[in-house]
């Protein structure tokens, strides 16, 4: 009986040990987050990459894959106005595969932004947005869109890389968005009013890190985006953006949502090594 009683409690000790492993196992897994190494493996498709890291080596690759301006113009949302073209690099230019984008104080009446037309136009700054779409559907089930960035963060200026509708919006994905402080904000738009955001602190924004969003179909209707900083999972939100093309835009928008109180001095926003993949169904 002794020796019986004594295999029991061996044998209850090893599963109670076994339950406690795989506990701290999932708990690791919760506050680490998802694996994306594992998400990868698990999609079985085809892998594409759409924009690799040279597209800022020089300027015939850079217009081969970007656009000047935003998808729809000079404007949107605060005070600086967007210039930018093959024949004009003040406010967009390439050094060393880096694409650094410049703000600059105008002290003219350049009248009101067409986006917000109480807003006068204090800056001129630079955007530029990819000619390819992000598009989640069963034929692109999952996307990975990344790059390494020097940000500003003092009061008034407020750049930003992120995915946006196409056709209406939203959606809305900021993978990148500084408000005029060191808190990097990860929005996903569902609808105006159902947002969304997790704010991370980001040591020294001027310095560079990279952002990252892997975005992946889980139904019919509905992605999550996982969002990472320095390799590190910060957060997944899900929206219902199957079927609905984004644009790819990096710019430098000022004042608006990051005060109203913006440098008097030139403001740089930088960017290297943008990469794009996907999975393609076969």
């Amino acid at each position: 009986m002794k020796h019986r009683n004594l295999r029991l409690c061996l044998a209850l000790t090893a599963l109670v040990f076994l339950f406690s492993c795989k506990k701290d196992a999932a708990q690791k897994r919760a506050k680490s987050g998802p694996d994306p190494t594992e998400k990868e493996k698990r999609a079985a498709d085809t892998w594409q990459t759409v924009i690799d890291n040279s597209s800022f080596a020089d300027y015939t690759a850079f217009e081969a894959q970007w656009n000047y301006l935003y998808p729809w113009g000079a404007d949107h949302n605060g005070t600086a106005r967007m210039y930018g073209s093959p024949t004009d690099h003040n406010h967009v230019s390439l050094t060393n595969g880096e694409l650094t984008l410049l703000a600059t104080r105008i002290n003219w009446d350049e009248g009101v932004s067409s986006s917000v037309p109480h807003l006068p136009i204090r800056y001129h700054s630079g955007a530029i947005h990819a000619k390819h779409q992000v598009l989640i559907n069963d034929q692109y089930p999952n996307y990975e869109v990344k790059g390494d960035f020097q940000a500003p963060s003092s009061p008034g200026t407020w750049p930003a890389f992120w995915l946006t509708a196409v056709n209406s919006w939203p959606p809305e994905s900021d993978i990148l968005e500084f408000k005029g402080d060191t808190q990097n904000w990860f929005n996903t738009f569902r609808t105006p009013s159902d947002v969304s955001s997790t704010l991370v602190n980001v040591p020294s924004p001027g310095n560079w890190h990279t952002y990252r969003a892997w975005i992946t179909k889980v139904n019919a209707t509905e992605v999550d985006i996982h969002y990472y900083l320095d390799g590190v999972w910060k957060a997944v939100h899900r929206g219902n953006f199957v079927g609905k093309p984004m644009w790819i835009i990096i710019n430098l928008q000022m004042e608006g949502s990051s005060g109203s109180n913006g440098p008097t001095t030139n403001t740089y926003y930088k960017a290297k090594n943008i990469y794009v993949g996907r999975t393609a169904a076969g």
